[in-house]
């Protein structure tokens, strides 16, 4: 095999490498690369990728880590076939390059701008992520929301990504997104027009704006502060095996995941699966019970994998801490006679609005005793909801007097 175009000991150029080598969610890179290092673990695969009888010894020779691998000898061999032909050629200070030109940075785990939520994914953690933007991911995602949902979406489900997004960006939390069609763009949109900052992570390289309707947006979302990342280097094409993937991502560098919008078998389902395997709270919005474009949010909610969610409040409750971010109650308002015990509750349902009556009438109507009666009237006038003209009794008006009889 020709000598390397890089240096392998650099482990940013390694970790570039790497994330060419092995499509995103490659266990058996990822555990590679925890067992060896990157750059180790590059040298490691220039040997086994050389002729048949030197794979075999390298893999061999690797035969005692394979319980820290995950992986057998059979499946190192698949591995292997799978990444050598990616070697040819390689040389990660290309994409680097271009990534510079976009005015990008790649960001590695154990730096402070790494989102350390991704290291949850063990193994199928990315082994670096280019970053166009604020490269402060950490400090972005530390309080922050996934909304994701449906392209195919409808008018109501835009009007509750965008208004879930302003109301989160009001509430100081970022918001993450995969940038596609529908949901998606809601979201970001919803954030930015709020004066906000989101992330969008992408399932190609961040040099290519995909769907390409949505450049404008990817644009602003850059300009504005916020930051379009990807585990897979620029020039990537998407694919759906990378969508799928590029999913466990918005799952694992949030710290909640919000369907807003989504049909039966959506993909934005596979999000808040991940997010619920990786102990994150999920929360669903309701749609109409007639709109198929709402049945997969139901069906989480309906399968208890989701909290019901209606506005930023909610989704703010779900994700943050305990007693500091508890939704405002929207009960209904309060009435005179709440709080009330069973006994002055039936005395002042027995009391009547117009006449006055007796204790001993109202024991009868109520089913008590005079004395508990007696007791309960005390408390009921105590608080202005009962008065006593005379030896009778009445129900007391809004602010605390008789209502006087209609006759005058």
């Amino acid at each position: 095999m020709s000598a390397p175009r890089f240096d392998l000991d650099d482990e940013l150029l390694a970790r570039a490498a790497w994330s060419r080598l092995a499509e995103p969610g490659d266990v058996n890179a990822g555990a590679l690369i925890a067992a060896l290092g990157p750059s180790r673990a590059l040298h490691w695969l220039r040997v086994a990728h050389g002729d048949a009888d030197t794979a075999r010894r390298a893999i061999d020779a690797l035969g005692e880590r394979v319980p820290l691998l995950r992986a057998g000898p059979r499946v190192l061999s698949a591995a292997v076939a799978r990444w050598g032909p990616r070697l040819t050629d390689l040389d990660p200070r290309r994409e680097l390059r271009v990534l510079r030109s976009l005015g990008g940075v790649l960001v590695t785990p154990g730096t402070p701008r790494w989102p350390g939520g991704l290291d949850d994914l063990g193994a199928s953690t990315p082994p670096c992520l280019w970053v166009r933007g604020d490269p402060a991911l950490s400090d972005a995602v530390a309080r922050s929301v996934a909304l994701v949902g449906a392209r195919a979406s409808t008018a109501y489900g835009n009007h509750m990504a965008g208004d879930l997004a302003g109301g989160l960006v009001a509430r100081d939390v970022t918001v993450v997104s995969g940038g596609a069609y529908g949901i998606d763009a809601a979201a970001h949109r919803g954030a930015l027009l709020a004066g906000g900052t989101t992330i969008v992570l992408l399932a190609g390289g961040v040099d290519r704006a995909y769907p390409t309707g949505n450049a404008d947006l990817l644009r602003t979302v850059v300009e504005s502060g916020g930051s379009v990342l990807s585990e897979v280097p620029p020039g990537g094409a998407p694919s759906r095996w990378r969508f799928l993937q590029r999913n466990r991502l918005i799952a694992a560098v949030s710290r909640g995941t919000v369907v807003v919008e989504a049909a039966w078998r959506s993909g934005a389902l596979s999000t808040a699966n991940r997010a619920g395997e990786l102990m994150r709270p999920v929360g669903a919005v309701p749609g109409p019970v007639t709109s198929m474009a709402s049945a997969g949010c139901h069906r989480l909610l309906r399968d208890g994998a989701a909290v019901c969610v209606t506005d930023a409040d909610e989704v703010v409750e779900l994700i943050g801490e305990i007693g500091r971010d508890v939704a405002p109650s929207r009960g209904s308002e309060e009435r005179p006679t709440d709080g009330l015990g069973p006994e002055e509750r039936r005395v002042h349902d027995a009391l009547p609005v117009r006449a006055d009556a007796a204790p001993q009438m109202l024991a009868r109507e109520a089913g008590l005793s005079e004395a508990e009666v007696r007791g309960a009237l005390g408390t009921l006038e105590l608080l202005g909801i009962a008065v006593r003209h005379g030896s009778g009794w009445r129900k007391a008006d809004a602010h605390g007097r008789r209502h006087e009889d209609s006759d005058g």
